[in-house]
């Protein structure tokens, strides 16, 4: 830990950390902890939720044990979590962290969170139970097709910025029109509303070779499927007879592991459309780094030692001139 930080310069800031799957994110949210005595707050949508921990790369037992870990696995995969109730609980974290003296350290790599993290976001009212059961209910026995075809016509806009393979984000545009009457693309026109993080902010993002990355990507799914027991999880998933419209049965490799489980769809097959899958989301997520955190501190190194060296430099300075 370093001894020069006082609890109240420790406190003032708040550091947000994003980057790829796969690109170590997790290792120096760790270093960083120990360093600078801090807590880390989930911001990846999928470790959320419990059940999980080997698809959804979560940290183990034994690093969540080293360093106080908060928002990994608190949700239950039969919950539907938003954006806007992450924001809030990720809020209550950093106050909270604040409040003992400790460093926050968001990490993750779920864009949308950062966004409205920091920028906020406008506040959409709640889905009703009835509206979000029978437009699920509509797309299991119809397909994503006709809700995509309901969606032209209440929001033409979004409709054309979706793909009718997304499920998830289909549903959640057609929810948002069919409970409010107001178009989800209207509604993310409006001014931002809600909470939003305070003080002063440390951005630092990892972008490292895609190549590398991608390997590790393919070594690291091969561990969950061979080692891992990351099939047991989705068995142990699939035995619950979730809605598949919830987020967690959305999960990186859940679909394609349910498929194979079922006997549909050969193991060899799913295992190279989940690492193709993998590769397109972390093209995305990087995607998103270099266009949404231009202000972010960046390091495209490979170990965690060299990230350290790259990014420790930055965080003294940071709680030196941002302290209390």
């Amino acid at each position: 830990m370093d001894n020069n930080m006082t609890a109240e310069r420790r406190q003032a800031g708040t550091i947000l950390l994003a980057g790829p799957t796969a690109s170590g994110k997790s290792a120096l949210a760790i270093a960083i902890a120990e360093e600078f005595d801090g807590v880390i707050i989930n911001a990846d949508s999928m470790q959320i939720y419990s059940g999980l921990r080997v698809l959804t790369a979560r940290p183990s037992a034994g690093e969540e044990a080293r360093v106080p870990h908060r928002l990994y696995g608190i949700l239950d995969p039969a919950d539907d979590c938003n954006a806007a109730r992450w924001r809030d609980m990720a809020l209550d974290e950093i106050r909270a962290a604040k409040a003992a003296g400790k460093l926050p350290i968001v990490v993750g790599g779920t864009g949308l969170y950062f966004d409205i993290l920091t920028n906020g976001i406008a506040e959409i009212p709640e889905i009703s139970k009835d509206v979000r059961d029978r437009l699920r209910e509509l797309q299991r026995e119809a397909g994503n097709e006709v809700i995509h075809a309901m969606l032209t016509a209440k929001d033409p806009e979004m409709a054309a910025r979706l793909n009718v393979g997304d499920t998830q984000r289909l549903l959640r545009a057609l929810e948002v029109v069919e409970e409010t009457g107001v178009p989800l693309t209207d509604w993310q026109r409006r001014a931002p509303a809600g909470s939003i993080l305070e003080g002063p902010r440390l951005h630092l993002a990892l972008l490292p070779d895609r190549a590398w990355l991608y390997a590790r990507i393919e070594a690291r799914l091969d561990w969950m499927l061979e080692e891992g027991g990351a099939l047991e999880e989705v068995r142990a998933l699939t035995a619950r007879g979730l809605d598949p419209a919830l987020p967690a049965m959305k999960a990186l490799g859940v679909p394609e592991l349910m498929a194979v489980l079922a006997g549909a769809l050969d193991a060899d097959i799913a295992r190279a459309r989940i690492k193709m899958l993998t590769r397109r989301y972390a093209k995305r997520q990087m995607t998103w780094v270099r266009n949404k955190m231009c202000e972010a501190n960046r390091s495209s190194a490979q170990d965690l030692e060299s990230l350290k060296a790259d990014f420790f430099p930055f965080i003294r300075r940071f709680l030196l001139t941002n302290g209390g």
